[in-house]
């Protein structure tokens, strides 16, 4: 037990307020729920900067980590007492008393950090992605059900009402059998690069810049192939170069196929088809692509074809009355045998189509649990019960979602051809080179831990 642990025990039963010790909960992993948990940041220049304001509500914030110092300045004033790190190796190696880690880094370093977090015995909170590629994916599930800590992905929207509301409607048959569903995001990265620049980045420039002062060029790079800084990648531009990001299917296909693959249920993917790609090359993702999925029928449920468009919006349904506007920026349309149901990116205001379908229904009663407090609460729970499986998007879940999503940006690499995949065997079985993309090679230096 640590000294930070055994001194507010101590502390506390010489109060007479009782703090359940560890062992008397079942293990290291377990953090008494009287006592707070210290967490660790590691990159918060975007995203993770509101996570971690979401846990220090409960918890403490003891280290942050991030390899541009500048750019992280005003979150790091934020927490003065946090030790400060610019490599997530020297957090993790350190005496800084921390039992968790936020991670929000950019997604090709998401899996090697979570990996290493873990094998630390610390729970890990992920941003979306999961990973840069389905194998990640699966090798972080299987991590951390190995290890035992508890995980949460990034994805907000799976502790929101509205996915619970998406699932019980379906359940309770409120739009009869379904064999079609429609997913999309209508932004798109087009041009690429930031809005300020006359020139927007669409190719690895020729010109070379010098890093920031204070920040780590060379991990920030991480297990990627190695090449100049530039500005067009940071910050916050990464996610539509290849190399780096998974494009608009990491960062909202993620949100939006949640509430689908929880409430149909959804395995592994019989084929996987890109039927469209506009713009986009070997550098960058497209500005806009359609993947077809096509799953097999499971218990309770037809087969089920499902369509991803990015950068664009689905055909408008008859049924949908004139007027009447698509969710702001995504969503999902369930085709029923007997109607629609819509709801937004994040699974979040669900409707049945049309509006008198939906005034005429009756609820069922609730059969999910709600989430009290927010997703990040959620995962903190799960840290402080010690149960790896506990927080409702843990990477057992994450994983499976994430490696369907990215399955769609394989597709993206070979348009036109239908990918049959092996999900048990992880393999495309019919296009040998499609495999390259499923796992792609690490920078030499770099290795993902796979071990238990």
């Amino acid at each position: 037990m640590s000294t930070r642990r055994h001194f507010l025990t101590a502390a506390a039963a010489a109060a007479s307020v009782q703090i359940v010790p560890r062992h008397v909960l079942g293990g290291p992993k377990h953090t008494a729920p009287s006592e707070k948990l210290n967490i660790a940041g590691i990159g918060f220049g975007g995203m993770g900067s509101h996570n971690l304001a979401m846990c220090a509500r409960t918890e403490q914030i003891t280290a942050l980590c991030d390899v541009d110092h500048n750019y992280a300045r005003k979150v790091f004033t934020q927490y003065p007492d946090a030790k400060r790190f610019h490599d997530y190796r020297e957090l993790l190696t350190s005496d800084v008393d921390f039992d968790a880690v936020v991670i929000a880094t950019p997604d090709h370093t998401h899996a090697a950090i979570s990996s290493a977090a873990m094998h630390k015995g610390k729970h890990v909170y992920c941003q979306k992605p999961l990973t840069h590629d389905a194998h990640e994916s699966r090798a972080l599930a299987r991590i951390a059900k190995q290890t035992g800590v508890a995980t949460q992905l990034g994805i907000q929207g799976h502790s929101g009402e509205g996915r619970m509301l998406v699932s019980e409607w379906i359940w309770d048959g409120a739009i009869g059998e379904i064999a079609e569903v429609e997913a999309w995001c209508s932004l798109s990265y087009a041009p690429h690069g930031h809005a300020s620049w006359s020139s927007p980045c669409s190719d690895r420039p020729a010109k070379v810049e010098k890093p920031p002062a204070g920040m780590d060029w060379d991990t920030w790079i991480g297990p990627a192939p190695m090449r100049p800084y530039h500005s067009c990648y940071h910050p916050r531009v990464w996610r539509c170069f290849w190399d780096f990001g998974c494009g608009m299917m990491g960062d909202r296909g993620v949100h939006t196929i949640d509430a689908i693959v929880s409430s149909l249920k959804l395995g592994h993917p019989q084929s996987i088809e890109c039927i469209h790609v506009k713009g986009g090359n070997a550098e960058v993702h497209p500005d806009s692509a359609v993947i077809e999925y096509r799953f097999p029928a499971r218990d309770g449920f037809l087969p089920l074809k499902l369509t991803w468009r990015e950068g664009q919006e689905p055909p408008r349904p008859k049924e949908l009355e004139a007027g009447r506007k698509y969710p702001r920026e995504g969503g999902v349309m369930y085709k029923g045998s007997k109607g629609i149901l819509m709801n937004d990116v994040y699974g979040g205001s669900p409707r049945l189509v049309p509006e008198t379908a939906m005034k005429a229904y009756k609820r069922p009663k609730e059969t999910l649990p709600r989430v009290q407090g927010g997703h990040e609460q959620d995962w903190i729970r799960a840290c402080k019960a010690g149960k790896y499986d506990a927080a409702g998007a843990h990477f057992g879940y994450g994983g499976h979602l994430t490696e369907i999503t990215l399955l769609g940006n394989v597709a993206k690499r070979f348009p036109g051809k239908k990918l049959l995949w092996d999900g048990e065997a992880m393999r495309i079985t019919n296009h040998g080179p499609a495999n390259d993309w499923v796992k792609r090679p690490y920078r030499d230096g770099w290795t993902l831990d796979e071990t238990a």
